[in-house]
């Protein structure tokens, strides 16, 4: 079997494709570019919590192990009432 374009125009797309670049004017625009959202700059300062928060439990696990954790019941009633009260 033997194809031929006889009678047909043969379609490439990419071969007729016309780029209008303007040379030198808008080179910026090709570059990428990042934004961060206001939400995110909020996250961003929530991992140095997380470290503190992580130093403390750390600090706490070591006065337990060693006896040195005292517990103020009466600042723990006080949380509870508080806590089902409202």
């Amino acid at each position: 079997m033997k194809i031929t374009t006889y009678g047909i125009n043969a379609v490439n797309a990419y071969k007729n494709k016309v780029h209008n670049v303007k040379s030198g004017t808008n080179k910026a625009s090709f570059a990428d570019k990042i934004e961060i959202s206001k939400a995110a700059q909020e996250m961003q300062g929530v991992s140095t919590y997380s470290t503190e928060r992580a130093e403390r439990v750390q600090q706490l696990k070591e006065d337990i192990d060693s006896g040195e954790y005292k517990v103020d019941a009466r600042k723990v009633a006080e949380d509870m009432l508080k806590y089902y009260r409202f």
